[in-house]
């Protein structure tokens, strides 16, 4: 069969499901243990292949089928691994075991169970490379900034400019987590009203990236935030996303290149902290100072006839070596605020918190101010067009 006419799907599931020593790194008998189940699945025809790792506390199943986006059966793989997988954590005493898990009982998808899921499906090029970001201790929004710089920044990405298959440009669906509403946007000529949606990542999310010229997929990125799901803290998202390069698609160097600036995401230690997100190779993906910082961890496959070729540690090179330092910079430059914003998040982000405890207990010994102004809600547009009309 030749590699044009498979129609694979990449499905990048995880969860914590407990760590040793805090919320560190994954055992390695709860890999083991998912391996073991993705190995029995792939015995009898449910996937073709796939590759178990971890980024930080976080297990990671990396797997490819023929089965489509959200596959009942591949998506029921994938949560018996994090049963087993948190069957074992709770045997050695690991902290946090089953932490991700919110539901006892599979309901034929574990979006809304609490794993985090990056799924695309498409027919094979000749030759099929991706890369397979993996986060610990950020949020979904974590990858807006660099997934707007691979897809619409022609000073990251040169392909834009000078390639005739990148230079159409690409849509953006962007996902807001608060309605479950999606709308989708051209680059480059929405490029500034992309840009004011998702400069707000912990609402805005850049879900999928599609070429223009044919919608081909390009890149997903998991969405599910968990606090929103469970009503209440029980660990930051840590995300995952699958991006395509080369022959129509960024190159991989491109792609790579966007993760060169260790921007501030959300997360850090309890998830209340903002700090800045460091590339590291597979054997630094372990997060110890104050719970961090924020790691991503990318790994490089060739996708052939459905199977993984590699992986490679696409961060294990020198030449990422200043942006950590950079990191650390910043990392000690943010650690100094303490408990002040902006190193700590804002109050909007601290409702799972113990934020709505404190004001809750404080709220009958506030006192109104003589002279005081309250502050005016601020007047959307359909309200101010409203007032001009009265005029």
């Amino acid at each position: 069969m030749s590699s044009e006419k498979v129609r694979t799907t990449v499905s990048v599931i995880k969860a914590d499901i407990g760590s040793v020593s805090g919320h560190v790194v994954v055992h390695p008998d709860t890999i083991a243990a998912a391996t073991r189940v993705l190995a029995e699945a792939k015995a009898k025809g449910i996937i073709v292949d796939f590759y178990v790792t971890n980024a930080g506390d976080d297990l990671e199943l990396i797997m490819t089928h023929r089965k489509g986006v959200d596959s009942p059966e591949v998506h029921e793989v994938a949560w018996n691994a994090f049963k087993e997988a948190s069957r074992i954590a709770k045997d050695l005493g690991l902290y946090a075991a089953g932490q991700d898990l919110l539901s006892e009982a599979f309901s034929g998808n574990v979006r809304g169970l609490g794993p985090g899921v990056a799924e695309m499906e498409f027919y094979e090029r000749p030759s099929e490379p991706i890369a397979v970001f993996m986060a610990d201790k950020t949020e979904p929004g974590a990858f807006n900034l660099p997934i707007f710089k691979v897809f619409a920044d022609p000073f990251n990405t040169a392909g834009l400019v000078i390639d005739p298959k990148l230079h159409p440009g690409f849509k953006f669906e962007i996902y807001d987590v608060f309605e479950g509403k999606s709308v989708i946007m051209s680059a480059p000529e929405e490029m500034y009203d992309i840009l004011a949606i998702i400069g707000t990542p912990a609402r805005y999310i850049v879900r999928r990236v599609y070429r223009k010229v044919d919608d081909e997929i390009a890149a997903v990125v998991s969405v599910e935030r968990l606090s929103l799901i469970a009503g209440r803290y029980v660990g930051k998202d840590d995300p995952v996303a699958v991006v395509r390069a080369q022959a129509g698609f960024p190159a991989m160097g491109e792609i790579l290149e966007a993760f060169a600036f260790p921007h501030l995401v959300a997360g850090w230690m309890r998830g209340s902290h903002h700090g800045p997100l460091m590339p590291v190779p597979q054997r630094y993906a372990k997060c110890t100072r104050f719970d961090g910082p924020p790691r991503i961890v990318g790994l490089g496959f060739q996708v052939k006839n459905s199977k993984l070729i590699g992986p490679v540690d696409l961060f294990d090179d020198p030449a990422f070596d200043e942006t950590r330092r950079m990191a650390q910079v910043v990392a000690d430059y943010m650690r100094r605020h303490g408990p002040f914003m902006p190193h700590r998040l804002g109050p909007e982000e601290m409702e799972y918190t113990t934020l709505p405890e404190v004001l809750e207990k404080l709220k009958d010994r506030f006192f109104k101010v003589e002279g005081a102004v309250k502050a005016a809600k601020p007047k959307v547009k359909s309200e101010l067009l409203s007032d001009e009309s009265k005029e």
